[in-house]
C-alpha cells in the first residue's frame, strides 16, 4: 500500500487529531471574517453611507477573493507544499485584515477585502486537504465536520467581539481578526507538518527523512525508498488508466457542482445578510447580532452533528435531509425573529442544519473521484461553489434595493437551498457510498 492508504487503514493517532484540531483553528479564520463583515455591516454603511447593493458588493468582493485563493493559489500546492502556501496565505490574510481595520474609505477597505479573501481562499483549499489526507477512512467524515466546526466558532467569536463593540468602534472586530491570523501564522510555522502526501508525490530534497519523522509522530512504521519508487510506479499506472476521466465524470461532477453552488448560497446569504436584514425589519442591532450569535453558535455544533450521523447513515442521504431542514427553518427564523427568545432558538438550528450542510459537501465530493484525480474535482468543486457565494450576497443587496423584505428574501435562499436535495437525489448512481451503513461499515 501507500502512504495515503496506510493512513486510511490504521486507526487515528493523537498527532493526527492534533492536525486536524490545527486545520479546525484555521477554519475559524473563515468564519470570523464573513462574520466580521456581516456583524460590522451596520455601522460600515452608516460611516461609508453604503447602499444595499454597495454593501452586497463589500461582502462578495471578499468572496470573489476567496475563489481566487482556491482556484489560482492552491495549484501552488502541489508546486511548493501545503505549508509553505498556508503560511504565504496566512501572511496575505493578516494584511488583508489589519488594512480592512484602518480603511479610511469604502474602495479601499474593498481593497483590502479582496487580499484577505485570496489569502483565506488559499488556506481552506489547503486545510481540507490537509485534514482529509492525515485522517483514516473510518473517521474522515468525523474529522471533516470537526474541521467544518471551525467556521461556526470563529463566527461565534465575531460575534461576541462584534456585539461588544455595538455603539462603538467597528474597527476593533477587523483589529481582532487580523491579531487572530497573526497568532495562526506563528501556531502553524510552529506545529504543521509538510503533508507526506505532497512529500511522498513530489520527492523534494530531504523527503524521506521528513516522511519517516512525521510517521513516527502517527505511532506508524518507517518507509523505504523502494516503498517510495513502487508507490510512483503504481501512481503512474493508475494515471494512464485514468485517463478519459471527463467523458465518464462529466455528468457526476456537473452535479456535484450545483450542490456546492447551491448549499454555498444559503450559506452565505444567512452568515453574511442576517443581521443588516433584521436591523431594516426593525430590530435594535443589539438583537440583531444576538440573533446572528445564534446561527454562529448552532453552526459549531452543526457540521460535528452531521459527521455522527454520516458514520451511521450514508452521506449523501444525511446530506438531502440536512438541506431541507435547513431551507424549513429559514423560513421558520426570519417569521419568528419579532419574538427574541424563539428567533434564538430557530437561529441556533438554522446554523447547525446549513453548517452540517458545507460538513456534508465536503464530505460527499471526494468518493465521486478516483484516488488520482480526487484533488483535482474537489478543488474545481470548491471554486465553482464561491459562484454562489459570490452570488448570493450581491443578489440579495439588489433585491432589497428594489424593494424585496427580509421574508422574501430569506424564503428565495431557502428555496435555492432546497434545490439541493433535487440534485442529491440524481448524484445517487454516480455515489460509491450509496449503500447501506452495514455495508459500508465492513468495507472500511
Amino acid at each position: 500500500m501507500n502512504i495515503a492508504e496506510r493512513i486510511a487503514a490504521a486507526p487515528m493517532s493523537g498527532y493526527q487529531w492534533l492536525i486536524v484540531a490545527l486545520c479546525t483553528f484555521m477554519n475559524c479564520l473563515d468564519g470570523f471574517d464573513v462574520m466580521a463583515v456581516a456583524f460590522t455591516g451596520p455601522s460600515v454603511t452608516d460611516e461609508f453611507g453604503l447602499s444595499g447593493s454597495e454593501f452586497g458588493l463589500l461582502v462578495s468582493i471578499g468572496l470573489i477573493g476567496m475563489a481566487l485563493g482556491s482556484m489560482l493559489l492552491a495549484p501552488f500546492a502541489d508546486l511548493i507544499g501545503r505549508r509553505p502556501l498556508i503560511l504565504i496565505s496566512l501572511a496575505l490574510g493578516t494584511i488583508g485584515m489589519f488594512g480592512a481595520a484602518m480603511a479610511p474609505s469604502m474602495p479601499v477597505m474593498a481593497a483590502f477585502r479582496l487580499v484577505t479573501g485570496i489569502g483565506v481562499g488559499g488556506i481552506l483549499a489547503s486545510t481540507n486537504v490537509i485534514a482529509s489526507e492525515f485522517s483514516n477512512a473510518k473517521n474522515r467524515g468525523l474529522a471533516i465536520g470537526i474541521y467544518t466546526a471551525g467556521y461556526g466558532i470563529g463566527a461565534t467569536v465575531a460575534s461576541v467581539v462584534a456585539k461588544s463593540a455595538v455603539g462603538g468602534d467597528w474597527r476593533i472586530v477587523f483589529y481582532a481578526g487580523g491579531f487572530a491570523t497573526l497568532l495562526a501564522l506563528i501556531v502553524i510555522a510552529l506545529l504543521l507538518p509538510e503533508s507526506v502526501a505532497y512529500l511522498e508525490q513530489r520527492r523534494p530534497q530531504g523527503a524521506l527523512e521528513r516522511i519517516n519523522r512525521t510517521l513516527a509522530r502517527m505511532r506508524m512504521d518507517a518507509v523505504s525508498d523502494a516503498e517510495l519508487d513502487e508507490a510512483a510506479a503504481a501512481r503512474n499506472t493508475a494515471a494512464q488508466a485514468g485517463s478519459g476521466w471527463i467523458r465518464r465524470l462529466l455528468r457526476p461532477t456537473i452535479l456535484l457542482w450545483i450542490t456546492f453552488i447551491t448549499i454555498m448560497f444559503g450559506f452565505y446569504f444567512v452568515n453574511s445578510w442576517t443581521p443588516t436584514l433584521l436591523v431594516e425589519d426593525g430590530l435594535s442591532e443589539g438583537a440583531a447580532v444576538t440573533a446572528g450569535m445564534a446561527i454562529s453558535i448552532g453552526g459549531t455544533a452543526g457540521s460535528v452533528f452531521y459527521g455522527v450521523a454520516a458514520r451511521m447513515r450514508t452521506p449523501r442521504v444525511v446530506l438531502i435531509g440536512f438541506s431541507l431542514l435547513a431551507a424549513a427553518m429559514m423560513v421558520v427564523f426570519i417569521l419568528s425573529t419579532s419574538i427574541l427568545w424563539l428567533g434564538f432558538g430557530i437561529g441556533v438550528l438554522v446554523g447547525a442544519l446549513i453548517n452540517g450542510c458545507i460538513a456534508g459537501a465536503y464530505t460527499v465530493g471526494p468518493p465521486v473521484y478516483p484516488a488520482q484525480l480526487r484533488s483535482v474535482g474537489m478543488g474545481w468543486a470548491l471554486g465553482m461553489g464561491r459562484i454562489g457565494a459570490i452570488l448570493s450576497p450581491t443578489i440579495a443587496g439588489m433585491l432589497k434595493d428594489a424593494g424585496a423584505s427580509a421574508t422574501q428574501l430569506y424564503v428565495g435562499a431557502a428555496v435555492v437551498v432546497a434545490l439541493c436535495a433535487i440534485v442529491l437525489v440524481a448524484l445517487r448512481r454516480h455515489d460509491p457510498e450509496s449503500a447501506p451503513a452495514e455495508t459500508r461499515a465492513q468495507a472500511v
